[in-house]
């Protein structure tokens, strides 16, 4: 494996630094007119950060590819987690609602309902007539949902309603983490099953997995000695108070103690990943967004077997999971993970950095030089415009993707 701390002996490569090709308007015409038959661009990412950007994609491809992190331990979903022992599906609900085909009759109010959180303050007694309210399909909730679509999703909440234990707390809970959960358990818990049959529902335009499905949560190792399990914490006011970065991030059997473990990704997300025609780590909490999918077995040998270009999108807003660190840090980190699975070569796992030095308030310094040193280059594109500042702007960041295929 070649040491990134050695640059001076990577092989030489040509660095584009550019903005001319870019965007290909022919290409994105063609695939504007033909979503269907549009590239297979992969991502690795959370629930959240692609939200607004899925929504744009879907113009243009209906073949994307989202690889989710399954390790969410907050929120409701830490309630639905603590009752079922199994993963967190709030990142896979959010995703497949973004790449939902919003145009067809009942979808919206699929989503509406999808997005639901019940009340947070409300008595228990309350929240399970409220839910049994919506299941009996008796709530404005499900009025505009059309049938056989109703049926399936009010059956569904039935069945969660039936199987859940006394004592589950459903405050706050969010609906369509209900409905998926009650389809994982009701299909012997296979999430694919679940994923597929909510995809043809709605009409996903696209393809959404977790990296894998084993009940397992983040652990992060910082520089201080302190070590902190559990997602809700690496991301949450812990993290704030030790003040230390994260010099290690791996996966744990328990929420509460660090119960080191390793899994394997299938041979089904295998074969997606080598399938794809672009690799995209997009902006994104570092951590626990995007270097979480990267963990499992097999990411970094999957990858690496791809030739295709693969492309690093930088958060230009500050992530205070990556307190202290340079774009290059950030870079050799994400490169040392896959490396740990796969020894190789950096520009294996990486090609390009797409960055907008111009219009991008960077929270972080760049460290320009020191990744090119590896091999990687740095592409230059508009990103940020003033109606987006200071987020990227999704119309510009498929521009650039769709131009890479």
């Amino acid at each position: 494996m070649m040491a990134l701390q050695d640059p001076g002996r990577l092989p030489q490569r040509i660095v584009l630094q550019r903005r001319a090709l870019l965007p290909d308007k022919l290409k994105i015409a063609r695939y504007e007119k033909a979503p269907e038959l549009g590239p297979r661009l992969l991502f690795f990412s959370g629930g959240t950060a692609l939200k607004r950007f899925s929504k744009t994609l879907i113009r243009y491809t209906h073949n994307s590819v989202h690889i989710i992190t399954p390790f969410d331990s907050g929120g409701s979903s830490a309630e639905i987690r603590r009752a079922f022992r199994m993963l967190s599906i709030g990142d896979v609900r959010n995703r497949l609602m973004a790449l939902a085909d919003q145009s067809i009759k009942g979808n919206p109010e699929i989503y509406r309902l999808f997005s639901y959180r019940l009340p947070a303050d409300d008595p228990s007694d309350r929240l399970r007539e409220k839910l049994q309210m919506i299941a009996e399909g008796l709530d404005s909730l499900v009025d505009g949902i059309p049938v056989p679509m109703r049926s399936i999703v009010c059956g569904h909440i039935e069945d969660f309603l039936r199987l859940m234990p006394g004592d589950f707390d459903l405050r706050g809970a969010n609906i369509g983490n209900i409905i998926l959960t009650a389809g994982y358990l009701n299909h012997h818990r296979h999430i694919e099953t679940v994923i597929y049959l909510f995809s043809r529902l709605v009409e996903v335009q696209g393809l959404v997995r977790p990296v894998v499905t084993d009940d397992l949560h983040l652990a992060a190792r910082l520089q201080s000695g302190q070590t902190l399990v559990g997602q809700h914490r690496i991301t949450g006011d812990a993290f704030l108070k030790a003040r230390s970065p994260i010099d290690e991030l791996f996966l744990s059997a328990s929420v509460d103690l660090p119960e080191r473990v390793q899994t394997e990704i299938s041979s089904e997300t295998a074969a997606l990943i080598d399938g794809a025609e672009i690799i995209c780590y997009p902006m994104g909490s570092f951590y626990s967004s995007v270097l979480a999918n990267l963990l499992p077995r097999g990411v970094g040998a999957a990858i690496a077997a791809n030739r295709c270009p693969k492309v690093f999108v930088p958060n230009t807003l500050p992530d205070t999971e990556q307190a202290g660190m340079s774009l290059g840090d950030a870079v050799r980190t994400m490169i040392r993970c896959l490396q740990g699975d796969h020894p190789g070569e950096p520009t294996d796992y990486l090609d390009w950095i797409v960055l907008d030095s111009r219009w991008g308030r960077y929270p972080f310094d760049l460290d320009l030089e020191r990744i090119r040193e590896w091999g990687i280059g740095i592409l230059e594109a508009t990103l940020v415009t003033e109606d987006s500042s200071p987020y990227v702007d999704p119309e510009r960041l498929c521009d650039v993707l769709l131009s890479l295929t």
